[in-house]
């Protein structure tokens, strides 16, 4: 086998879409180059570009419309009180950024840490690496099927216990317990917070109702 066979070849940007999940290539940065990108770079590029993951050194833009992030702040609104009545631990929103794993950077929708993840104390990094007991993902129309799945693998292969995936279109919820693995739930079921949240329930319908609401009749014009 000669030297030029051996080599590994170079990678294309077709091969970097293919390895993200098939994503628009206009949320990839160019800059640091797809492969070399760092906890550094994403420090650094806080300020001008606040929502950036880092998926094995290249930076991706999280793309969340207002659909996504009115649904996200109703979780964090049933979710917050419920956590910290029984002080289990802490709730993130959308811009929480967590270090999965070195060159491993990820945003969940929302995001529960109880206590022993946290070590007993709330992280004072601006990127802690900490991994969620629950990790919340809300699908927009940019997220590719495939893009969600290398998600769930960074998820569960950091020791994330449960990946909820919330389906606004179809409204419906997919409850992960591994990669591969899950239950569906329709809207009229309810989520469990199961052994991570004893006690916690959500009613779907009250979920995806918040994207039905209309103003009181005497509110309107």
């Amino acid at each position: 086998m000669n030297a030029t066979t051996a080599a590994s070849p170079t990678p294309t940007l077709a091969d970097v879409i293919r390895r993200l999940g098939g994503i628009d290539p206009e949320r990839i940065l160019a800059r640091p180059a797809p492969g070399t990108a760092t906890l550094a770079d994403v420090s650094r590029l806080r300020a001008q570009e606040r929502l950036l993951e880092l998926i094995d050194g290249t930076l991706v833009r999280k793309i969340m419309g207002f659909r996504e992030s009115l649904l996200a702040s109703y979780l964090i609104a049933v979710l917050y009180p419920f956590v910290r009545q029984a002080n289990l631990g802490v709730v993130t929103a959308p811009d929480g950024l967590l270090e999965l794993a070195p060159n491993r950077i990820r945003i969940p929708d929302v995001a529960f840490l109880s206590w022993a993840r946290l070590g007993g104390q709330i992280p004072q990094e601006p990127i802690p690496a900490v991994v969620p007991d629950l990790a919340i993902e809300i699908l927009s129309e940019s997220n590719t099927t495939a893009e969600m799945r290398l998600k769930r693998e960074n998820y569960f292969t950091a020791g994330v216990r449960v990946v909820w995936e919330i389906d606004p279109t179809q409204r419906l919820a997919r409850v992960y317990s591994d990669v591969d693995a899950f239950v569906t739930l329709a809207e009229g079921d309810c989520l469990d917070g199961g052994a991570i949240l004893p006690g916690f329930t959500l009613p779907l319908a009250h979920l995806f109702a918040e994207t039905d609401r209309l103003p009181d009749a005497e509110m309107q014009p």
